[in-house]
């Protein structure tokens, strides 16, 4: 564990960042690559555990990985899957999206990974699999997949509530079953749907019949995933991060930013411009300029629910009380992310309680002190961007932003000034 004292800067922060590739848009183009007809080369592809743990998840059932000259990544898939040992890591990417390829496979392949995600939910993608014709022992990890060579598909019905990626990890490999694959929902509000829009136009960006039908089921049509070279592009909830530290320093940020993305880049700007910072863009990047005060508001945050640690630690330096809802299933994030952004900020001096779906915040007089970051980045995250305006916040483990940046606190450094 790396402890570590988040900068309080004494000027405004101003500055640009060439923010890492996105873990979602990685994830998915690695799976898709390893499923392909033929070899794929990516670029921009983010370099950090998770996407280590998931090259190395692949790697095992097969896949051959090529580090370039240039930073690119060829992704050689194999003739047949084979049967391997699995560690995820704290990675809900492997968990979910890794298990429909080791159906694929002939032979028995385990899933284990760090203690902390043995907690993380799994069990609809699991049933899901079941529906589908695929054995499976287990309904957390650690979990076995046994693999017969093929997967007959057809129709499966779970509840994706907790998570959007079920539905995502089984959209994936589905033009490799037999049938394909419809997937129906029922139960709650299915989180993060930007998510499986992104997955349903990488499969199309291959030639896969993937759609949405209805408002809660999806289908893909069997037939072979054709081999692509793409550019990932960044992921903006961590340009979120940065674009943030504008908002309480009467700072300006800039970070590059995708004409069309499927990310939900509407509502993280949108956050951003609620909570008192002024938003602009031109053809490539997006700035945003903070006034040095952050305004209170209330929050729907379902589609983007990873802004919640950040979103709360900024509603924490607000003018006024606040609220973040539409989240209820980042519980079962890497922590249980409402419950630890609860005890540290309050611990920090602010009022904060959880709701059934989120947090309601009353800024206080803030302090210095230990910020416990629960092997989460997002908890790191929020805890540097609380750091801007609050001195001696020390985070516990800066280290578990590795997760999604192989150098989180270089770049906040850089651009903080520290």
């Amino acid at each position: 564990m790396t402890r570590w004292v988040a900068p309080t800067p004494g000027r405004p922060v101003e500055g640009s960042v060439v923010v890492p590739g996105s873990k979602s848009a990685t994830a998915r183009a690695f799976v898709l690559a390893a499923l392909a007809s033929g070899p794929s080369r990516l670029t921009g592809v983010l370099d950090a555990r998770d996407t280590r743990l998931m090259r190395a998840a692949l790697g095992s059932l097969g896949v051959e990985f090529v580090d370039e000259a240039d930073a690119a990544v060829r992704v050689v898939p194999p003739v047949a899957f084979s049967s391997g040992a699995v560690d995820v890591g704290l990675a809900g990417t492997i968990m979910r999206f890794v298990p429909p390829l080791a159906a694929l496979a002939d032979g028995v392949t385990p899933f284990t990974g760090d203690r902390e995600a043995e907690v993380r939910p799994i069990a609809p993608l699991l049933d899901g699999l079941r529906q589908a014709g695929v054995r499976v022992e287990g309904a957390s990890l650690p979990f076995t997949v046994h693999g017969t060579g093929s997967v007959p598909g057809g129709d499966v019905t779970i509840d994706a509530s907790g998570s959007s990626q079920f539905v995502s990890g089984l959209l994936l490999a589905a033009a490799r079953f037999d049938e394909g694959l419809v997937v129906h929902h029922v139960g709650g509000t299915v989180p993060s749907r930007p998510h499986i829009e992104l997955t349903l136009a990488m499969l199309r960006d291959r030639g896969v019949g993937a759609e949405a039908v209805g408002e809660a089921s999806w289908r893909v049509a069997p037939g072979p995933i054709a081999a692509r070279d793409e550019a990932i592009e960044p992921d903006l909830v961590n340009a979120a991060v940065f674009l943030a530290a504008a908002l309480p320093t009467t700072g300006s940020v800039t970070v590059a930013w995708p004409r069309y993305t499927v990310q939900a880049a509407d509502t993280i700007l949108g956050v951003l411009e609620a909570l008192g910072g002024t938003v602009s863009r031109d053809a490539d990047t997006v700035t945003v300029t903070g006034t040095g005060v952050v305004r209170a508001a209330e929050l729907d945050l379902t589609d983007a629910s990873e802004l919640t640690c950040i979103a709360a630690a900024l509603l924490a330096l607000a003018d006024g009380p606040g609220s973040i809802r539409g989240v209820a299933h980042v519980r079962g994030h890497e922590t249980d992310r409402l419950a630890a952004m609860e005890t540290e900020l309050r611990a920090r001096g602010a009022g904060v309680h959880q709701t059934t779906d989120g947090l309601a915040i009353v800024p206080g007089p803030l302090t210095g002190g230990e910020w416990s970051c629960y092997a989460d980045h997002r908890l790191a995250h929020a805890g540097a961007v609380l750091g801007l305006a609050v001195p001696g916040v020390e985070l516990d483990d800066v280290g578990a932003t590795t997760k999604t940046m192989a150098d989180f606190p270089g770049l906040w450094g850089r651009l903080v000034g520290a």
